[in-house]
């Protein structure tokens, strides 16, 4: 994410979406009420002098619209902003939806800026300066290509093969099927980092195949140990996160890591707190840590009112992405809970 001009006074703030991380950034940084700019398609009005008018074409067009939903669409690669028209040259109170795509610069204009919006523009230029991460959770009979995004784990691609029977020659079958593999992650990698991982040798053997066939797609390849392949593999190196020095920063990893330590907490009964009641009591009384919000939940009144108390005591937050594991795990505790410096009554 770029950040391409800020106006205190206006309370605006330009932005530059350089990946589909930053689309997701933008969903959670744009509130309902907020007035949008972007360009836009919309169709041109019609000339009122001809008999039988013929249906316009679409012009590009600059648009302000006041937001009253916004939606992720990962799988198409776009956020829709979806409002009414308050700013533009034509049109004005009519429905429209905006479609913003990697590389479309927004504007937007808030009533307030707060703390969690400054966080997630800090987040979003800090991770566009981090190599990203892609795995391969492999076996002898199944691998599954996935990457790390900010907000969880996207799988690309799972390739398949049959091992056995008297038609298939064992060696020859399994270099095809590694063959493939390498493929897969020559079409999805540009220099990003590998961590290839699974429970048998099969790893290793990928490993001196992508050496040969694929030099240089990855800027390294890091080979872990897992009890499964698939993406519950995948999962279970998430969670071991501080011992995969690569994935330490990972915002993945780092909600996955703060959810397993509310749950050890919650399993001895120690230093918790969750669901609306009481965190609120927590955060009255000053004895929040860490805050752990559902990003679905950030939007709402309660949750702001929360924020601000654990700022005022020094606590932080983390804002929980809803689209992987460690959310929800959140979720199913009410989309908010709290590491406490000392335990409630």
């Amino acid at each position: 994410m770029k950040l391409l001009h800020q106006d205190s006074r206006n309370n605006e703030i330009k932005l530059l979406p350089e990946t589909l991380d930053d689309l997701w950034h933008l969903y959670n940084l744009i509130d309902e009420k907020d007035l949008v700019f972007a360009m836009t398609y919309r169709r041109g009005e019609e000339k009122p002098d001809k008999l039988r008018p013929e249906r316009a074409d679409k012009v590009r067009m600059r648009l302000g619209i006041r937001v009253h939903k916004v939606e992720f669409q990962e799988s198409e690669d776009v956020l829709r902003v979806l409002g009414i028209i308050e700013q533009g040259p034509q049109d004005l109170s009519q429905h429209h939806t905006l479609m913003l795509a990697v590389g479309d610069s927004v504007d937007i204009v808030k009533p307030e800026w707060k703390p969690q919006h400054f966080d997630r523009i800090k987040r979003a230029i800090t991770s566009s300066e981090k190599p990203s991460i892609v795995f391969v959770a492999i076996e002898d009979t199944d691998a599954v290509i996935a990457t790390a995004r900010e907000y969880g784990i996207k799988e690309y691609a799972t390739i398949s093969r049959n091992p056995g029977g008297k038609m298939f020659d064992s060696k020859s079958n399994e270099e095809e099927y590694l063959d493939e593999v390498v493929q897969k992650l020559k079409l999805v990698m540009h220099g990003e980092l590998l961590i290839i991982l699974g429970p048998g040798f099969t790893k290793e053997a990928l490993a001196k195949r992508l050496r040969e066939k694929g030099p240089g797609i990855a800027a390294s390849i890091n080979l872990q140990h897992t009890g499964q392949a698939g993406m519950a593999g995948i999962n279970e190196i998430m969670k071991q996160g501080i011992s995969v020095k690569i994935l330490e920063d990972t915002r993945v990893a780092q909600e996955t890591r703060l959810m397993e330590q509310l749950f050890t907490e919650i399993g001895k009964g120690g230093l918790f707190a969750y669901g609306d009641a009481e965190v609120e009591a927590a955060a009255r009384a000053g004895a929040i840590t860490t805050l752990l919000v559902l990003d679905k939940k950030v939007r709402t009144s309660t949750v702001d009112k929360v924020l601000r108390l654990v700022e005022d005591s020094k606590g932080s937050f983390v804002i929980v992405s809803s689209l992987h594991e460690a959310g929800r795990r959140l979720e199913s505790l009410g989309g908010v809970a709290a590491l406490l410096r000392y335990k409630m009554s």
